[in-house]
């Protein structure tokens, strides 16, 4: 007896590494769904095997063929049945299990998620064409192999957000019904300011710490606050490409800067633009590089911006993120001139979907920022600080990062050595200290823009680090986050598939 009529699975019988595809019957033992014959997968279609076995799962829990509690095959017994390799069922799965459509039970085998509505909405199971991601976005809505940008979202620990969610919501007051401060809420920036002490180095009280939507916001206050238009501020090259978008529509002229295994060329920003008004750095992990700012680079950055009167936009993005060693103290923590605006983000550490981010300002431009807050700054949702605040607070978020910082050492040891059993004749993985996501240097005169376009086509995420680059004409590589990536056999099945569009 099959066990997949529930996701519409159908197949003919025959030897394994042919055409997979048998008509079986769901098992009504393991599952408790209903027989019924749905088309078969299709391997001339545009969407993978690992995406058509996710859809058919996800349309299966929502019209409650597959009901909470249920019990779903084994990714080894649903790679045998189908004849398909291990590594696709597993991707498949640890998309279900990110969305919170299944749950892993160890040995009691893996569940469609009790409590579950059947009734809550899916996606499509076609794509329209218009709906890929074009390869300029970096902020896609989606979840994809190798996407970047993405923290671990199977490891979140769901039940205790769901906990204090819930917990916040009976205490809600009237006052925390009404328009939230554009500030962000006190006990937040509270909590901020005392993690901020502890982790990073940062000295600083709750009330230069301003609350906001994400990174582009934080830019925009900075932006509005400090630099006007006409003036020029170094940016990182190769550098984060939003950066540079934001400053154009600012009319403010982004000047690159080289990076290179220290990060930051100082020297090169000086005769570029001795007078520029700020510097946008990621010193802990250099997106994308992820090289990190040396010590005798940090001070001269200092020194510069304290003798001309001009700022540094420290983008912390995931600096707790480091595998060789303990996380480095952030560059704030060295500036006794207060020249240092430090951004953070609980985008990397929690998930996307929060838009949450932080600034911290110096002492002497907190009224500033105040002033420009209460013009531009809509404030974030009460209820959502209140969690994260109460999250902080009782030790979840200190425990949630360490956990995640042995999870990713682990993953990205596991996907560098799958992908480089794959691919290493054709690329090469460089060796990084930290950070969500590995860097493959292609060999040859392959483009990276190209074989990214391929990737997208086939259901895979990459960035192109000719992307991240000004005038774009740098060395091919592609980025790809590790954070997702759930066993070395995966990294390897994804390596097989990107071989093929080599």
């Amino acid at each position: 007896m099959g066990v997949l009529a529930g996701i519409g699975v159908a197949y003919t019988s025959r030897p394994r590494r042919q055409s997979p595809f048998n008509r079986v019957q769901i098992d009504e033992a393991m599952t408790g769904a209903k027989t019924r014959n749905i088309s078969p997968l299709d391997p001339s279609a545009a969407g993978p095997f690992y995406r058509q076995i996710y859809d058919r799962f996800r349309g299966a829990i929502s019209s409650g063929s597959l009901k909470p509690g249920d019990r779903i095959p084994s990714a080894r017994a649903l790679a045998q049945e189908l004849g398909l390799a291990r590594g696709t069922i597993e991707t498949a799965y640890s998309l279900l299990a990110a969305e919170g459509y299944i749950q892993p039970r160890g040995q009691a085998g893996t569940v469609v998620t009790p409590g579950l509505d059947a009734r809550m909405p899916v996606a499509s199971t076609t794509t329209p064409p218009d709906s890929d991601i074009p390869a300029a976005s970096f902020r896609p809505d989606s979840i994809l192999p190798f996407q970047m940008g993405l923290p671990s979202l199977d490891a979140f620990p769901r039940k205790i957000w769901a906990r204090l969610g819930a917990r916040c919501v009976r205490a809600m007051q009237p006052s925390d019904m009404a328009h939230p401060s554009v500030y962000g809420s006190w006990p937040l920036r509270t909590e901020i300011a005392a993690y901020l002490q502890v982790s990073r180095g940062i000295n600083c009280s709750a009330s230069q710490v301003f609350v906001t939507s994400g990174y582009r916001h934080t830019l925009e206050l900075i932006g509005h606050a400090l630099i006007k238009a006409g003036d020029r501020v170094w940016t990182e090259n190769p550098g984060f490409p939003p950066t540079r978008e934001l400053l154009s529509h600012m009319d403010v002229e982004a000047v690159p800067v080289p990076v290179d295994q220290d990060g930051l060329v100082v020297s090169e920003g000086i005769k570029a633009a001795p007078r520029a008004r700020a510097a946008v750095v990621t010193p802990a992990h250099q997106s994308p590089l992820c090289v990190t700012l040396s010590l005798p680079r940090r001070l001269a950055l200092l020194d510069w911006a304290a003798r001309n009167d001009a700022w540094v936009i420290e983008d912390d993005y995931d600096g707790e993120y480091r595998y060789v060693s303990r996380p480095l103290p952030a560059l704030k923590s060295l500036d006794h001139d207060g020249r240092v605006l430090y951004a953070g983000t609980f985008s990397k550490v929690l998930f996307p979907s929060i838009r949450l981010a932080y600034l911290v300002v110096p002492e002497a431009q907190v009224e500033r920022f105040e002033q420009i807050s209460q013009v531009f700054a809509g404030g974030s949702p009460q209820l959502t600080q209140a969690i994260v605040s109460a999250f902080i607070a009782e030790g979840h978020f200190a425990r949630h990062i360490q956990r995640m910082r042995k999870l990713y050492a682990e993953r990205r040891e596991a996907t560098a050595a799958g992908l480089a059993s794959v691919l290493g004749e054709h690329m090469r993985i460089d060796s990084q200290p930290g950070g969500m996501h590995l860097i493959l240097r292609l060999q040859g005169r392959q483009s990276d823009r190209r074989l990214v376009a391929r990737m997208r086509e086939e259901g895979l995420y990459a960035e192109a680090l000719t992307d991240w680059t000004d005038p774009g004409d740098g060395a091919s590589a592609l980025l790809l986050n590790f954070t997702n990536i759930v066993s070395q056999r995966v990294a390897e099945d994804f390596g097989r598939r990107i071989l093929k569009l080599l």
